[in-house]
């Protein structure tokens, strides 16, 4: 069962879509389907990156810690997504933590037998380096974001992120399908939790989100796009 499981969902990660039944099947005889409990770490930065990962369901967690103990959020991870990215040709250690946000099934591969794989499938390696791409340019952007916007304007590109990431479309708003608290949100650009409070109100009270009954974020995505230009 767990095989027949850890088939049909690699056969969903773009990554694999396009191999052969022979060709997802060598990838399946070395892949380990793990049930994670929410709040467990899959890996502690500083740990030897031995594993890559494949999110079957559930959320991840990516985040850094400084000397002085600070979270900084790198990424929320959910199915289908994939990690570590940073780091991961040149082996060495785990760049971040990876914290289990809801109760998670993972897809384990140990990165040595991946390597593997991506030299037997060269067109694998094409598509690796198109995923590991699109990381760097989001990195890119965001660095930006820290160097030419105020905060306030960081605060609404990080929501905006959030939409395309974390967010489906409902009539003329987007609605956020996980919950972050104001210090996941303050953690992710580098701010106070009293500074994300203070502007999520503001934002508020401007008609621009709003909180539907659940507590999931609605938000006026065209309305916050007009706020950067």
């Amino acid at each position: 069962m767990k095989l027949a499981t850890i088939k049909r969902h690699l056969k969903e990660v773009s990554l694999f879509k396009e191999l052969s039944e022979d060709e997802i099947e060598q990838i399946v005889r070395i892949a380990r389907l793990r049930p994670y409990s929410e709040r467990s770490f899959v890996f502690m930065q500083g740990e030897p990156l031995d594993r890559v990962f494949f999110i079957h369901s559930g959320k991840v967690k990516i985040h850094k810690t400084d000397l002085a103990g600070k979270e900084q959020i790198v990424s929320i991870l959910q199915a289908g997504d994939m990690f570590p990215h940073a780091g991961f040709f040149r082996g060495g250690d785990f760049p971040a933590h990876a914290e289990i946000v809801e109760r998670a099934e993972l897809i384990v591969i140990p990165v040595g037998e991946f390597e593997n794989i991506l030299l037997t499938y060269p067109e694998l390696c094409v598509k690796m380096f198109k995923v590991l791409g699109e990381k760097l340019v989001d990195l890119q952007n965001r660095l930006e974001e820290k160097i030419l916007r105020d905060t306030y304007e960081q605060i609404v590109m990080l929501l905006l992120r959030l939409c395309k990431s974390h967010g489906e479309q409902v009539a003329n708003q987007y609605k956020l399908t996980s919950h972050f608290t104001n210090k996941e949100l303050a953690n992710m650009i580098g701010t106070s939790r009293e500074t994300i409070n203070r502007t999520i109100n503001q934002l508020r009270k401007r008609g621009m989100i709003s909180p539907d009954h659940d507590g999931f974020f609605l938000i006026h995505a065209t309305k916050l796009e007009d706020e950067i230009m």
